[in-house]
């Protein structure tokens, strides 16, 4: 039985950090369609979904339960995530400033890459 068929037949609301609690569950018990259908769930409530607020929100959690120790390992691991993706930014700044944008031929080439720009800064 699937644990969200258990949480349904107990009435237990969920909200979207414990469906990202339960998907991260569900994954490391090897429930891999599971894992995806609410991968699916969660995505598609419309509301940002990163990589970043993914650990913090298991962090959280963790936190809140007294595990200090994986509340620390997941802290150094949305840090390093967080860098990683700096880092990828900052190249992707410097392809579209240094290469793109000064060869532009036309105007909608300009000014598509301008928007890219203000999108990752």
């Amino acid at each position: 039985m699937h644990l969200r068929s258990h949480l349904a037949a107990l009435a237990i609301p969920e909200s979207r950090k414990d469906s990202i609690y339960l998907t991260k569950i569900a994954e490391q018990a090897g429930h891999y369609e599971e894992t995806v259908e609410s991968m699916r769930r969660i995505a598609s409530s419309n509301q940002e979904l990163t990589v970043e607020g993914i650990v913090s929100s298991i962090e959280q959690e963790e936190k809140l339960k007294g595990n200090e120790a994986q509340a620390q390992t997941l802290k150094a691991y949305r840090v390093k995530i967080e860098s990683e993706l700096t880092k990828i930014y900052e190249d992707i700044l410097n392809i579209l400033n240094k290469h793109l944008t000064p060869s532009a031929a036309s105007g909608e080439s300009e000014a598509s890459y301008y928007k890219a720009i203000s999108d990752y800064c």
